[in-house]
């Protein structure tokens, strides 16, 4: 996510006070969560071993988006804004399952520290359109680096990538983004529409940005002074950690960043994306891509 594109807000309809809701003697009541039932875990999968569009879109209920067992956290680095109609450069995705968000490890202060048990994956690629001045500076990316590495597109080898990857972990999916239901998301759904793939039609999604200002307002009571506050990555790993984040404005030093800012306040937003998550079905591309050769070409 580019950091000047900190844009998303708490929708009017949620009633975050739900989330951290007071109890007699100080503590706080624990984030509300959807009932599973008895009826266990429920496998991931791709329809028919394809990383195609397996429904049609559709504005799917909160009560039918189902409670994630893996999270995955995502960050695209692009040639610019949406207004110029940007491509992805490198992404990075970090997979954690559910029950290391839930006990998350901590160091002998009590700081969260990144589960042991995750996965990464890094990619870079060319991308056809060039980028911004402001873009090229901010991630230190260039369309002529990337040519010099050899670098190919966002292509069928990205997508059958991402598909393996996504395929190893226990679903349902949450992908969580900062920023994500104005940036990442939007543009990831262009790039995969662009060859013909989307995702499995039970990835949920998550949005950090809009999450945290919602839960900062339940505890302010609704009052302005959570206004003041920054909501980058940045500002907010300073405020939780009280150092600067590394690699800051690269997707993999990003995602990191976003990972412990989520570690900091799990329970809360483990709570949010269980009552707040939105289907990826209800992803809109950031645009219309001009047609490519599909996944199966």
């Amino acid at each position: 996510m580019p950091p000047w594109a900190s844009t998303s807000r708490v929708p009017d309809d949620v009633d975050v006070a739900r989330f951290v809701s007071p109890v007699p003697g100080g503590r706080q009541q624990r984030p509300l969560g959807r009932d599973r039932g008895t009826s266990g875990l429920r496998p991931h999968h791709f329809c028919s071993g394809s990383f195609r569009l397996c429904c049609p879109r559709e504005h799917i209920t909160m009560s039918e988006v189902p409670r994630a067992e893996t999270f995955v956290f995502l960050d695209l680095e692009a040639t610019g804004l949406p207004s110029v109609d940007p491509e992805v450069a490198e992404i990075s995705l970090f997979a954690v399952h559910r029950s290391s968000l839930e006990n998350p490890d901590r160091d002998e202060s009590g700081v969260p520290v990144l589960p042991r048990i995750l996965d990464k994956l890094t990619l870079c690629m060319s991308p056809e359109r060039p980028f911004t001045a402001k873009a090229s500076e901010i991630t230190g990316l260039s369309s002529d680096s990337l040519a010099r590495c050899r670098k190919a597109g966002f292509d069928s080898s990205v997508v059958r990538t991402l598909q393996a990857f996504l395929s190893r972990q226990e679903g349902p999916v949450c992908l969580v983004a900062h920023n994500g239901f104005d940036y990442d998301f939007p543009l990831l759904c262009t790039e995969l529409r662009r060859l013909g793939a989307h995702l499995p039609p039970d990835t949920i999604c998550l949005d950090t940005l809009p999450a945290l200002r919602g839960l900062d307002r339940a505890h302010s009571h609704g009052t302005r002074a959570q206004g003041f506050k920054g909501y980058s990555l940045g500002s907010l790993f300073r405020r939780y950690f009280h150092a600067e984040p590394s690699a800051a404005h690269s997707a993999e030093g990003d995602v990191h960043t976003l990972l412990m800012v989520f570690l900091h306040r799990a329970a809360e937003l483990l709570g949010w994306a269980d009552e707040q998550a939105r289907s990826w079905a209800r992803i809109e591309p950031m645009y219309e891509p001009p047609d490519r050769p599909s996944v199966e070409a």
